[in-house]
């Protein structure tokens, strides 16, 4: 029998997108909607479909029709094949996978091809859904995301991922496709509650823990001006924290998350575990300021940050004007277990077996631990507790 070799296929596929951040991105001063859109052929005049996020709809009740005008000023370019499609907002839109084959049913019914542009203009879970349902119709329809919030500005509009909720866990189906572009019009941050406005400062802090030392000082110092919503402090905060993560995205050798350590979700496993233990009721930039308190404090307890640098985190979550407290924090099961701290396990499985998550290694620096002392995480959470003067009473059946 002749002996064979296996043969190693191996190739690699660079990848580019711009991310571009303006003003009044539907004016008449700004060429960047129309660069993003254009297709390499110049004699070819893409079809493209639109979806927008509800709440982007309610707040700026003019969108719709002002994108509308945008393309119809613009004919033989672009062809707008319906109106834009609203979709409702926040989790909800990853939690049902029927509104998922909606989106797919009406890109197929507009026969939209791998040259076609789906535009997406919304919050981070709109962007999401949209994106995921785009990846699977051809094997991938070219994307182009118009973040709308500062969570999805500074962080999850950025990114190479893609997905949707399923069986009561966080982001459990998903693809990896990268967008054909990113636009932040920081004109659309304006008309944000002031929930959603301060949402995106979590992620900021959390990049600015592990990578950056003066930005993280800077967040602290400027924390009033903004949760007082000074537009040009939240501006320098959206670009910062986005160069931070597409600098992590293109330099980390690891953009698909095929190793175990991801840096980016410092914070989340008990992030995660709260927004679903709330029924998405919590936000995730919410939730994201709790777990990095929560992990601020064990890494005190461990030694990999002082005290004072923890208090200095805290504070500044809550100057900016996060509640470092929910009662879902306190929640035990029947053993006196928190059930918060079932977000270990379920992140472990989430990252593929084997739990990797990461710290501060002191301020601007991380490290990664592989274990986590359960005994000390739960001193933390009653630490967190007692900071707000909690009882923890509620209590049910594993």
């Amino acid at each position: 029998m002749k002996n064979t070799q296996p043969t190693e296929q191996s190739f690699s596929v660079p990848f580019s997108y711009p991310v571009i951040f303006t003003r009044d991105l539907f004016g008449t001063r700004t060429s960047h909607l129309e660069d993003a859109l254009s297709c390499t052929s110049s004699n070819y005049c893409p079809d493209v479909l639109c979806f927008l996020d509800e709440g982007l709809t309610k707040a700026q009740p003019g969108l719709t029709t002002r994108i509308e005008a945008w393309f119809k000023n613009r004919p033989g370019l672009f062809n707008l094949v319906r109106s834009p499609v609203t979709l409702i907002g926040g989790e909800m839109v990853k939690n049902d996978y029927r509104l998922t084959m909606n989106m797919v049913d009406t890109m197929l019914e507009h026969r939209l091809c791998r040259h076609s542009i789906v535009l997406v203009a919304g919050g981070g879970a709109v962007l999401d859904a949209v994106g995921f349902a785009a990846s699977i119709v051809h094997r991938g329809l070219r994307v182009v995301r118009l973040p709308s919030t500062t969570l999805a500005q500074c962080d999850a509009g950025l990114g190479v991922k893609n997905g949707m909720n399923l069986h009561g866990g966080k982001n459990i189906v998903g693809t990896f496709h990268p967008p054909h572009a990113v636009i932040n019009d920081l004109d659309l941050l304006d008309s944000l509650s002031q929930e959603d406005w301060i949402a995106g400062i979590s992620e900021a802090f959390k990049v600015a823990l592990i990578k950056d030392a003066d930005f993280f000082d800077d967040l602290c110092q400027s924390a009033n001006d903004l949760r007082l919503r000074d537009r040009e402090a939240m501006e320098r905060v959206v670009r910062r924290c986005g160069d931070l993560h597409l600098e992590h995205i293109r330099s980390s050798g690891d953009p698909f998350e095929l190793g175990t350590a991801r840096p980016l979700d410092f914070g989340h496993w008990s992030a995660h575990k709260l927004e679903s233990m709330s029924n998405y009721r919590v936000s995730h930039g919410h939730a994201v300021a709790i777990g990095l308190a929560l992990d601020m404090l064990y890494a005190s307890k461990q030694g990999w940050v002082s005290p004072d640098a923890s208090e200095q985190a805290l504070q500044g979550l809550e100057n900016c004007g996060f509640c470092l407290w929910l009662p879902e924090m306190g929640r035990q099961l029947g053993d006196a277990r928190y059930e918060i701290l079932q977000g270990l396990e379920e992140f472990r499985e989430h990252l593929g077996g084997n739990l990797c998550l990461t710290f501060p290694d002191g301020i601007g620096e991380k490290r990664e631990a592989d274990k986590v002392d359960h005994k000390l995480m739960a001193q933390a959470l009653a630490q967190l507790m007692k900071r707000y003067n909690c009882l923890s009473s509620s209590k049910h059946e594993d």
